[in-house]
């Protein structure tokens, strides 16, 4: 017997092909009346030194904190708008379908597994090949981690056909801050 989907992990990385899987998740989420936890992880800064060895990060750890205080609203009233954005897309609202908005700081693979568990997800929906804000790949090698370690169905969603209709400027989220935590939608 194949167990039910009562709630299905969106992740993102904040590109066009992680937009696109959006499409997928809310599919799914209709179909199975389910709920959708969207995920965007924020990777933690690289340790670096200066010459005398004491950490930078530590120099600039307070100020980082701040700053990814109040940048976690921006994120997450940005991934509302674009939630917004694809009502007509689907054909459903959205606010309907998602339960949860998460942004912690993280490893992505990890982050994606633990959340997948600790929020009770039955299922798995990611992007591959995507390029996010910060122009490094994200989802090819984080969906490939993400597959092998997983024990719930994951669902990994190619790049579109250049032939796709969707006018990806007036939905994706673009220009986002970094930052850590969660939030609920109301």
């Amino acid at each position: 017997m194949i167990p039910q989907i009562k709630k299905v992990l969106y992740t993102t990385d904040l590109s066009k092909n992680s937009t696109y899987a959006f499409f997928y998740a809310a599919d799914m989420a209709k179909r199975y009346n389910a709920r959708i936890v969207i995920l965007h992880t924020v990777e933690p800064p690289r340790q670096m030194y200066d010459d005398s060895g004491v950490g930078i990060e530590k120099l600039v750890k307070k100020s980082k904190k701040i700053e990814q205080e109040m940048n976690i609203e921006e994120i997450k009233k940005r991934l509302l708008e674009f939630c917004k954005k694809t009502d007509a897309q689907i054909g459903f609202p959205c606010s309907e379908l998602v339960s949860k908005i998460l942004v912690p700081l993280g490893y992505p693979v990890e982050e994606i597994l633990n959340t997948a568990e600790e929020e009770g997800c039955d299922a798995i929906i990611l992007g591959t090949h995507g390029k996010g804000f910060l122009k490094q790949t994200f989802l090819g090698s984080v969906a490939g981690s993400v597959l092998q370690r997983s024990r719930k169905p994951v669902f990994v969603i190619p790049l579109p056909s250049e032939k796709t209709n969707i006018d990806w400027d007036k939905i994706r989220p673009h220009s986002l801050p970094t930052g850590k935590g969660e939030g609920q939608i109301g």
